[in-house]
């Protein structure tokens, strides 16, 4: 575990300097979704620093578990509205926003816990309909909705490209949601930031992390194959 982390954070570093960026502005999430706490435990222990789940109840299950470790969890699948009270109170940042409806609830829920909750909005940059998030030319009007919630703070996008064996031609939707985000940034909306890009995982965050990543997330490089 410790090896394959070691190999993965020298691949993210080099990665980082060979297009000039700081090595410090791109995060790691290890996706630890499927994987039983000891085995996150023992990422935990080899140098994972923020753990990625995808569905609710396993991640209460493993953060519970394992409370005593000082890492991040944040959620990064997709959030039905029903489960945002469920969400809120467990994860540091929600990578999964794709609706002002869900934003509404995660405002209301956070009030309740006295918390801002720290969130992404998903966009589908792609346009395929098996995917979530919102369409690129929403993402200005939902931000501007959601910037008035007391409860809630945009930190900035996340996406998900289509799949495909060459990790290159994943480079133009990462080109995207980056150019989405300065349009954003220049859109000066009060209180709305763009300081993350939650984009890449084990197959293409070198070409995420070329097109402006800040948070790449990684699972079957540090876990092996889902179990």
């Amino acid at each position: 575990m410790k090896q394959r982390l070691d190999a993965l954070k020298s691949r993210i570093r080099q990665t980082a300097l060979d297009c000039g960026r700081d090595p410090a502005s791109v995060r790691l999430v290890a996706v630890s979704k499927t994987h039983p706490a000891e085995r996150v435990k023992s990422a935990i222990e080899a140098g994972a620093e923020i753990l990625g789940e995808n569905y609710i109840q396993e991640a209460r299950t493993k953060i519970d578990n394992l409370s005593e470790e000082s890492v991040s969890w944040h959620f990064i699948g997709h959030l039905q509205r029903n489960k945002a009270k469920f969400a809120v109170p467990l994860f540091d940042l929600i990578h999964s926003v794709d609706s002002v409806r869900l934003a509404k609830e995660i405002d209301k829920q956070a009030a309740k816990h006295d918390k801002v909750q720290e969130i992404l909005v998903q966009v589908n940059i792609s346009g395929e309909e098996t995917k979530s998030g919102i369409d690129p030319e929403e993402c200005l009007v939902m931000l501007r909705e959601i910037a008035g919630m007391k409860r809630v703070a945009v930190k900035g996008l996340m996406t998900m490209p289509p799949f495909f064996d060459q990790p290159e031609k994943a480079r133009p939707f990462f080109s995207a949601l980056k150019g989405l985000a300065d349009e954003v940034r220049n859109a000066k909306i009060s209180g709305i930031e763009m300081a993350e890009l939650s984009m890449g995982m084990t197959g293409d965050f070198e070409a995420a992390i070329a097109e402006g990543a800040t948070l790449v997330r990684v699972g079957t490089a540090i876990f092996g194959e889902r179990q």
